[in-house]
């Protein structure tokens, strides 16, 4: 049998005939390896796209922790980056919007449940700040920024996902042709998978606002939620939740996404292109607020019936009504929810186009970006 080294040529193998631009190439890289090898992982952090627009991951090997100027990388459209953005950005806008307007949240869920005390605006405020103090006017604060932050992650982020979706499977001359009915589709699908994360926490945030005494708050309040009513009881509200959730997100979305189209159009003096970041974020902010104003009026109703229902653990949706009826039901507490609504809806808008901008994307709405290839 032959030798092996018979079998394959010597220049193979050989190193006298390597080229010596080949020998020097390999001798770097196997330096380069070991150096690399000699630092510890959490100091080479993969340098994703979304991480390098926080400056994670770009330090020099050899000098650990200190920040180094790293080339930004565009954010793909519609890739994974750009869909965890965008849940980011509604994690920030709901959160903290929903956590900021607790006082008029508590003051609304009162006058929706005992109207006989909380007759006003102005008379609710002044009762929940005399029994209860300035504490009083946030009770519920915690569940409402867990809950709602939980809420916007899957609103926006899943929003910007079915939408896409949507418009794929129709084709581009349809989604061009129903645009509405797209921004409709994406928005309530979306809307269904957040409002299972929410109710929980929606349950209990209800309950700690309007029943005198129940609880302080969430450490409390879920643990003696869960022990009268069960785990189950969490999710009691889940259809009236959707009742009012799926239609004002449906609203908040198509209505600001044409509000934005017409507002370029017939307002603004100037194509979208044209308009500096600071004018675009306000577009989004003014097209939020009327966005906003309709959500209310559309979701009033339901939102009479959650609040109704999470007070009152032997309350159901027809008995409820039967109660207040169908006018009291869409009246009963709406004009401060529309200020709250119109308030909390334009600031939703305009934090998450201000991230999306920050993180390098373009605003929403006015017209479909271009897609990177």
């Amino acid at each position: 049998m032959a030798a092996l080294s018979q079998l394959i040529p010597s220049r193979l193998y050989s190193p006298d005939e390597l080229s010596p631009a080949l020998l020097s190439a390999a001798s770097a890289f196997g330096a380069q390896t070991q150096r690399e090898a000699a630092v510890p992982p959490v100091f080479r952090m993969a340098g994703s796209t979304l991480a390098q627009k926080f400056r994670m991951g770009s330090q020099p090997d050899n000098v650990p922790f200190i920040p180094a100027p790293a080339e930004k990388k565009k954010i793909k459209l519609y890739s994974r980056d750009f869909y965890a953005a965008c849940t980011l950005g509604g994690v920030l806008s709901c959160g903290l919007t929903h956590t900021a307007v607790t006082p008029l949240d508590v003051v609304k869920c009162n006058m929706q449940i005992d109207p006989l005390k909380y007759k006003s605006i102005a008379s609710g405020f002044a009762i929940t700040a005399r029994e209860g103090g300035l504490g009083g006017l946030v009770k519920g604060w915690v569940p409402t920024l867990i809950g709602y932050s939980i809420q916007g992650a899957g609103k926006f982020g899943l929003y910007e996902y079915f939408k896409k979706t949507y418009a794929d499977m129709a084709g581009p001359e349809n989604a061009a042709k129903y645009q509405t009915l797209l921004f409709l589709a994406g928005s309530a699908s979306a809307e269904f998978f957040a409002d299972i994360g929410l109710c929980p926490w929606e349950a209990v945030k209800v309950k700690v606002q309007t029943v005198p005494g129940f609880a302080k708050g969430l450490s409390d309040g879920m643990p003696k939620f869960i022990q009268q009513e069960g785990v189950a009881g969490l999710w009691k509200g889940i259809t009236p939740l959707w009742g009012r959730q799926i239609p004002y997100t449906m609203m908040k979305f198509a209505c600001f996404e044409n509000t934005v189209q017409a507002l370029y159009k017939y307002v603004v003096p100037k194509p979208k292109a044209e308009c500096s970041k600071n004018e675009q974020l306000g577009v989004s902010f003014a097209a939020g607020y009327i966005a906003g104003v309709f959500c209310a009026v559309v979701s009033h109703p339901a939102d009479n019936l959650v609040s109704k229902l999470n007070s009152n653990k032997s309350a159901t949706i027809g008995s409820i009504v039967n109660e207040m009826g169908w006018v009291a039901l869409a009246t009963r507490g709406l004009p401060l929810r529309i200020v709250m609504i119109g308030t909390l809806t334009g600031l939703q808008w305009g934090i998450y186009d201000a991230f999306k901008v920050y993180v390098g994307l373009p605003t929403t709405g006015s017209a479909p970006p271009p897609e990177d290839n």
